[in-house]
């Protein structure tokens, strides 16, 4: 049985989106597939470019930071909010998992000699500081994890910042697959990126507006319609927002359920305003 153990309700409104993933490479493209202009096609894998990063920066980047900021910096383009007004939460289940296989390979020789270039990839918010880097921003940044529930705890620590402060957010929650053995302890079904920059008050190109509740007990999810999309909401966990995306793009009010953490769960009712319909 479930029941509210929040005294109030969060509310804010979506006026950015970003997204990265197979076959949704952009918020356009990946619109298009929801409204079933386009076919979903997972092949399609295009590898994002963050040209908004210095050179050296860009060149240094890891795969997890690229994927991260491509979908971080359409959002941002989308709000019309100055990058220097926002800040930012980075959630994801994994971080750098890839940067951590290198370095523990590395540890397993004799010379244990580590990359300098490797070691400062492998914190947690080197995605978030890469960020900072681009925009020039001296904001705050949380960097956070909560395993499978990385999403929903991002959309958590973004709204608590929405309550508390009331000045704009960007969240950004992204995952890529693991290289064995790593993958065995985390099976992550492609790579994935999403961004919301979301604010208290509604512009006049805001797309929804979300109110959560979190709930005890967990239930049913809301699931994708398509099989192979939800075969990515369900295989890494910051695709758990693709029907959160998929009811903005078809302009359907809508209440979408996520599992959090082990035995709670987030309803977020889903109001559209009139210019994502357009």
């Amino acid at each position: 049985m479930q029941s509210d153990f929040w005294l109030g309700v969060m509310q804010f409104f979506i006026n950015g989106i970003g997204i990265w993933g197979p076959g949704l490479a952009g918020w356009q493209r990946a619109r298009e597939v929801f409204l079933e202009i386009h076919s979903y096609c997972q092949e399609d894998l295009s590898q994002p470019i963050p040209t908004f990063l210095p050179p050296n920066e860009l060149r240094r980047s890891s795969e997890v930071v690229k994927w991260s900021l491509q979908a971080a910096h359409e959002a941002l383009q989308q709000s019309h909010v100055s990058a220097h007004d926002v800040t930012a939460v980075f959630a994801t289940s994994e971080g750098e998992s890839a940067v951590l296989h290198q370095l523990c390979l590395a540890l397993a020789t004799t010379e244990r000699v580590i990359s300098p270039t490797l070691f400062h990839h492998s914190v947690h918010n080197a995605a978030a500081g890469y960020w900072s880097i681009g925009i020039e921003s001296h904001q705050p940044s949380v960097s956070l994890s909560c395993y499978d529930s990385s999403f929903g705890g991002g959309l958590v620590e973004a709204g608590t910042h929405i309550c508390a402060n009331s000045t704009p957010v960007l969240l950004v929650a992204y995952d890529l697959a693991p290289p064995p053995p790593l993958y065995a302890a985390q099976p992550l079904t492609g790579p994935f990126a999403i961004a919301l920059l979301i604010s208290p008050q509604q512009l006049s190109h805001s797309f929804a507006h979300f109110s959560i509740r979190l709930v005890q007990g967990t239930g049913e999810e809301t699931k994708m319609t398509e099989p192979s999309l939800e075969g990515l909401r369900k295989g890494n966990p910051a695709a758990r927002a693709l029907p959160l995306l998929a009811a903005i793009a078809k302009g359907k009010e809508t209440q979408v359920s996520m599992n959090y953490l082990d035995d709670n769960q987030l309803l977020i009712d889903v109001t559209l305003c009139q210019s994502c319909q357009n």
